[in-house]
């Protein structure tokens, strides 16, 4: 096919700050301690990221007690329940936490309101790392709803005395409609600001509507398990616009581009930016094209990285198991 493709890059996409700082603290830790690292959990849900660092002398493990002992040992950037947090410190395991400070945030919330007395309720995605997390920060049940359907099968002890926390993962447009629907029903629930919801999860969705609006096909690249890349590309469906979700280039059928004149590029906050450059290279082998950056928002969030990978490493490296 003679004519040019355009092809237009989103604005803000891919990697989020809480991402880039667990990346990074895993990789400082490969490079104080040597390998290996272990790492409860996937460090961040993107399987190039995990198989790229498994290659560094990174191991990932679903369990603590699989962790040899005295081995430099790193919780994932979607944070861990008390009960896990316990199980190392009663190994005495070297612990560096990468939890996004966002998601530290929504456990203090979370805490919070239980010591107030409040019934908790958690919009979120049962079983998923950030939500089991979550729930194990706090003592009492915690109710899960994920639609505002279940809102109205919600059954709470004390109605008149609940709070709500969400998954960091979800979009202020995601709640909202969750959050009014608690309110209607429950007048006197108590709530975090909107603000306090993820910024990279509203500006990534924000940019792929607006990307619907100039594309006829769109590519979010992000792996299945990972949440708020799903929800880009079924926001892309949503908007009438033909989606896929794509691990790398490789996923890409030249199918697709049959009659197709403008396409969009995305990638979730857990998609590094060499899978989108893979991604446009494999586009430009298939056809000729031209590349356009969309308009967008311009994230300069950084957060701190802790102590054990700047300036108070661990004194000694613990002896690694054979």
């Amino acid at each position: 096919m003679s004519d040019t493709l355009t092809i237009i890059l989103a604005k803000p996409r891919g990697f989020c700050a809480g991402v880039e700082r667990a990346i990074e603290i895993v990789e400082k830790a490969l490079t104080i301690y040597g390998p290996p690292i272990y790492v409860r959990h996937e460090i961040v849900h993107n399987k190039w990221v995990v198989e790229d660092l498994r290659a560094k002398g990174v191991v990932f493990v679903d369990e603590v007690s699989a962790i040899p002992d005295g081995a430099i040992t790193v919780f994932s950037a979607h944070g861990i329940s008390e009960k896990v947090e316990n199980s190392a410190k009663l190994r005495d395991l070297p612990v560096i936490d990468a939890t996004c400070p966002l998601v530290t945030k929504v456990h203090k919330e979370a805490q919070r309101y239980e010591a107030e007395g409040r019934e908790l309720v958690l919009i979120g995605h049962a079983g998923h790392p950030e939500v089991e997390g979550t729930m194990g920060r706090v003592k009492q049940k915690v109710h899960i709803i994920a639609n505002v359907e279940d809102v109205a099968s919600l059954a709470p002890d004390a109605p008149e005395n609940l709070a709500y926390v969400t998954q960091t993962t979800l979009s202020v447009d995601d709640t909202r409609s969750i959050i009014d629907a608690l309110k209607e029903r429950f007048p006197t629930i108590k709530g975090p600001d909107l603000r306090d919801i993820c910024y990279a999860t509203q500006n990534r969705q924000n940019a792929v509507r607006e990307l619907a609006k100039h594309v006829e096909l769109i590519l979010v690249i992000g792996s299945v398990n990972s949440s708020n890349s799903s929800r880009l590309r079924d926001l892309g469906e949503e908007t009438g616009v033909t989606s896929y979700l794509i691990d790398d280039e490789t996923a890409i059928k030249p199918e697709w581009l049959a009659n197709i004149k403008s396409i969009g590029v995305t990638a979730g906050a857990s998609a590094p930016e060499v899978l989108v450059d893979k991604v446009m290279s494999r586009l430009q082998s298939l056809r000729q094209a031209e590349v356009v950056m969309l308009e967008g928002i311009t994230e300069n969030t950084r957060f701190k990285l802790p102590p054990e990978v700047t300036d108070k490493p661990f004194l000694i490296a613990p002896a690694k198991a054979c």
